[in-house]
């Protein structure tokens, strides 16, 4: 069973930065589509970043520039590296992945592509003005 853990979540002031991590346990394969989405209290589940298993990333234009997502293979991890955060950033961050096949070549490892097999629980970041 592929599970995903979060952790770094917190509480800073606006224009502070964060950084979360997701590890991957369960499974010795680690071809995954990997990404971060996010929930707003009262609002819908978004995507945020995404990073394909060739490094290839892709952002929601409302983190572009400010978020960096990045993954270790060898460990099957997954980092979100964010800076200049805004009280809208506010929000249960998950992290998800989705498994390629062996013969993948990327292109389709999207932030907002919701079909993902395997999700964390969640790490909240709360964003103070």
């Amino acid at each position: 069973q592929v599970r995903l853990v979060e952790s770094g979540g917190g509480s800073v002031q606006a224009g502070g930065s964060l950084r979360l991590s997701c590890v991957v346990s369960g499974s010795t394969y680690n071809k995954f589509c990997m990404a971060w989405f996010r929930q707003a209290p009262g609002k819908e589940r978004e995507g945020v970043a995404a990073i394909d298993t060739d490094g290839t990333t892709n952002y929601a234009d409302s983190v572009k520039g400010r978020f960096v997502v990045s993954r270790d293979n060898t460990k099957t991890t997954l980092s979100l590296q964010m800076s200049s955060l805004k009280p809208e950033d506010t929000a249960m961050y998950y992290c998800a992945a989705d498994p390629r096949p062996p013969y993948y070549s990327g292109g389709t490892c999207q932030h907002d592509d919701y079909a993902m097999d395997y999700w964390g629980k969640g790490t909240l970041v709360t964003i103070s003005s």
